[in-house]
């Protein structure tokens, strides 16, 4: 079983946020498929779905981003899955909005919600994509800045990356952490020979 978790905040309030983007790609993958979440527990939504006989668990923590290591944690045990068997979504301010990156290990690189999950695991070995939410011109507070929300603009950005966003979910699902990379690089390097191609 893979278990795909989106980083976010609960609440009306946080809805459209950059620090929400978890929880928005994790929305629309399970709109695309015609799934509803429901809540499982106190602290997490979650969707309970398969491919074929690929099971797979949706879930949006409500324990705030800073204590979503909690959840992964309960979920390891409860499951009794192994951490690259989760692949976690969250916000990088670090990245031009909607740029991504995929990676199987690392640090917290700054985000709170990574480090409540390197903390509850005792590790830093889990999948994980990073979707950018800088934008050209930032200069508020971190905070206030994580806690901001898009414009339709910015909304526009982040839905052509849905796609393969979506593939890369479906990916995981089907094959794990390698073949999710691959799918990637084969995406992105196609896209940048088209791009080449038309600029000849």
């Amino acid at each position: 079983m893979r278990v795909l978790v989106g980083i976010g905040n609960p609440g009306r309030n946080y809805v459209g946020t950059r620090h929400n983007i978890g929880f928005y790609i994790l929305d629309n993958f399970a709109h695309k498929l015609n799934l509803d979440f429901s809540p499982a527990k106190s602290d997490f939504w979650q969707v309970e779905s398969s491919f074929d006989t690929f099971h797979f668990l949706l879930i949006k923590p409500t324990t705030y981003v800073n204590n979503s290591g909690l959840v992964i944690k309960y979920l390891l045990e409860k499951y009794d899955i192994k951490s690259d068997d989760i692949l976690v979504i969250y916000d990088d301010v670090n990245l031009d909005l909607g740029n991504i990156r995929i990676r199987q290990s690392g640090s917290d690189g700054g985000h709170n919600g990574i480090k409540s999950i390197i903390y509850n695991l005792q590790n830093d070995k889990f999948p994980r994509i990073r979707f950018g939410i800088n934008a050209e011109e930032n200069d508020s507070d971190l905070a206030d800045f994580v806690l901001s929300k898009f414009s339709n603009d910015e909304i526009k950005i982040i839905d052509n990356k849905l796609p393969l966003i979506y593939d890369l979910l479906k990916e995981f699902i089907f094959n794990g952490y390698g073949k999710m990379l691959d799918c990637y690089s084969k995406q992105t390097k196609n896209k940048t020979s088209n791009l080449s191609q038309n600029e000849d």
